[in-house]
């Protein structure tokens, strides 16, 4: 098609529907709006008219320009008003036979010319388009919500659909201001396809009470950056539709990651199916509110932590990297004595000299004091033996990521440290348990899983074992909220909240780049622009350190015993051949070496 699409109808007036037609109006093109259901098509009107009224309050249109997109906007409840359309986007319910009538209905009456899209996100576009009259003409425009202000549009092409259509969609999104991604015909595509797997595991994980929902929810937005919570997400997006794109990923892949969560379906069949209905994972204050309220799960701050937690004032710190130091710091800013010991008196004077660094850095930003800088210095005490941890209250290891080696230091802190003292590991991947079993007190042993880096990053992995004391576990959460971060609490198993769930979906990512499905970059911006992350898993991965992350796969592994979770062959490859990421100048990209 030669001339620009200018005439748009888009069939199905729900909330996904009416935000495109918004982003259409708003860009200047002629919107058909229609649905079955008058009352729907008037609710749409008037949702354009709140949204572009906001809009106008937040300074992003005029009132000339809200005015106009409100005349381009017109709601019919007949497909025939789509006669003179050049382009159709059918957002109905994600139902093979319901968009298979729409596309047969829709043959009879618009031109030849007129391209036909389905915003379906989970069902084939060849299905749809080898059913209709004009196959060539039929693709996939994939809106994420809401669409005015995701960036994200997926262009879907079967093996039927001819360049022309994808040109001239591909065109329109950008002048939306979208960017458009090019991706093939398999269920959920590219962003769907690495999220829907991820929120699954977050529902599975919430169904087997390893984690409650709020501390699965905190643990991804505060250890990941991310917008929102997966059972938070799963409610947007409605518990109904994720089972239905869960369903057909399952069909076509057979992987077990993406098997629906029972949970899923028992929502789904009691209908609570997220906010539309008011209730899903959270309760909510109505259909279609987005404020939670109290509910009879939501856990009250009486039954949280009923012992009481063992007096901490002194904290002593083991290692001398980049989260040792961390650490300490952290600890040394909100008050408490904290003695940093590392195998030399020399490597601990250069962790010291780390954090002054630091503290430098925060001074320079107008973070902090130079009078606040000196007095944390003064609170950390370099030393160059464990022996110097006599008489902390509470000791925490930050070495290296290897079992054997922490399981020698935690021998050495059951010999040093005073009896009733707390002794927490920073693991992020080994089992708590295996450290503990080497003590004498295995009760006193807690998992305390900063993230890096430990002053910035908010969130901490409070990880009990089955032999963890009660008030061990209320000292750490009490000490972690002293120190201003969050804590979240989970048991003792591979990945604990947030790495089972990332580190899944990263992999799910190199699969996808192995079997030629997308490129790197699209997967990125698709990750970045379709889910609000703020890393793509590309540029995430090789932040991480493909050797770490490969790490982090093999245990995931071991552990569940499920093929999916197998460590991509391509992450083995690049790791033997020492392209490890940034640190190395090479992983899944290059970097300019310092």
């Amino acid at each position: 098609m030669d001339t620009p699409l200018h005439t748009i109808a888009v069939v199905g007036l729900g909330t996904m529907g009416t935000g495109i037609a918004e982003v259409l109006a708003r860009a200047g093109r002629e919107v058909i709006g229609i649905d079955v259901s008058d009352e729907a098509a008037h609710r749409a009107s008037d949702a354009l008219a709140d949204s572009t009224a906001r809009a106008v309050e937040r300074g992003r249109i005029t009132e000339q320009e809200r005015r106009d997109a409100l005349a381009r906007f017109r709601t019919f409840t007949e497909l025939r008003a789509a006669a003179e359309a050049d382009l159709v986007i059918e957002v109905v319910p994600e139902s093979y036979e319901l968009k298979q009538q729409v596309f047969r209905e829709l043959d009879a009456v618009v031109r030849p010319d007129t391209i036909l899209a389905t915003g379906t996100n989970a069902l084939s576009v060849t299905r749809l388009a080898a059913e209709s009259q004009r196959p060539e003409r039929v693709l996939g425009l994939h809106f994420f919500n809401p669409a005015p202000a995701m960036k994200l549009v997926e262009v879907v092409s079967s093996v039927l659909t001819s360049p022309q259509a994808v040109a001239a969609v591909t065109e329109l999104a950008r002048a939306l201001g979208k960017e458009p991604v090019a991706v093939g015909d398999r269920p959920g595509f590219v962003a769907d396809g690495l999220l829907f797997g991820y929120l699954n595991q977050a529902a599975a994980m919430y169904e087997s009470r390893y984690a409650s929902r709020e501390d699965i929810d905190a643990a991804m937005k505060l250890g990941c950056g991310l917008p929102m919570g997966p059972l938070a997400l799963l409610d947007l997006i409605g518990v109904d539709t994720a089972r239905t794109v869960l369903d057909a990923m399952y069909a076509a892949s057979g992987d077990r990651l993406h098997a629906p969560a029972p949970i899923l379906g028992q929502l789904a069949e009691a209908g609570l199916t997220g906010r539309k209905a008011g209730r899903g994972f959270y309760t909510y204050a109505g259909a279609g509110s987005a404020q939670v309220v109290a509910d009879a799960r939501t856990p009250s701050a009486d039954t949280a932590g009923a012992a009481a937690p063992r007096q901490v004032s002194s904290v002593g710190v083991a290692g001398s990297g980049t989260m040792a130091s961390g650490i300490a710091e952290v600890f040394a800013k909100a008050g408490y004595d904290v003695v940093l010991a590392a195998r030399s008196p020399e490597k601990a004077e250069k962790a010291k000299g780390l954090i002054a660094r630091s503290l430098e850095r925060s001074v320079a930003k107008g973070r902090m004091t130079a009078e606040a800088r000196e007095s944390t210095l003064a609170r950390i005490v370099p030393a160059g033996s464990l022996d110097a941890f006599a008489e902390v209250d509470l000791a925490v290891e930050a070495v290296a990521e290897d079992l054997e080696v922490k399981q020698e230091l935690f021998r050495t802190l059951d010999k040093v440290c005073r009896p009733g003292a707390v002794l927490a590991t920073t693991t992020s991947s080994l089992p708590v348990i295996a450290c503990a079993r080497v003590t004498s007190r295995p009760q006193d042993v807690v998992g305390m899983h900063f993230f890096n880096p430990a002053p910035a990053m908010k969130l901490v992995e409070v990880v009990r074992t089955v032999l963890t004391a009660d008030d061990v576990h209320a000292t750490v959460r009490e000490v972690t909220a002293t120190v201003r971060k969050h804590p979240v609490d989970c048991g003792d198993r591979a990945g604990f909240i947030v790495n089972a769930l990332l580190f899944p979906y990263l992999n799910n990512a190199i699969k996808m780049v192995e079997e030629h499905y997308a490129s790197l970059d699209d997967i990125d911006a698709a990750m970045k622009l379709g889910g609000g992350y703020p890393m793509g898993p590309f540029e995430l991965l090789d932040v991480v350190g493909l050797d770490v992350s490969l790490a982090i796969e093999k245990v995931l592994h071991r552990e569940f015993r499920d093929p999916g979770l197998a460590p991509a062959p391509l992450l083995e490859h690049l790791v033997a051949a020492g392209c490890l990421g940034r640190k190395t100048g090479r992983g899944f990209r290059e970097y300019a070496r310092r």
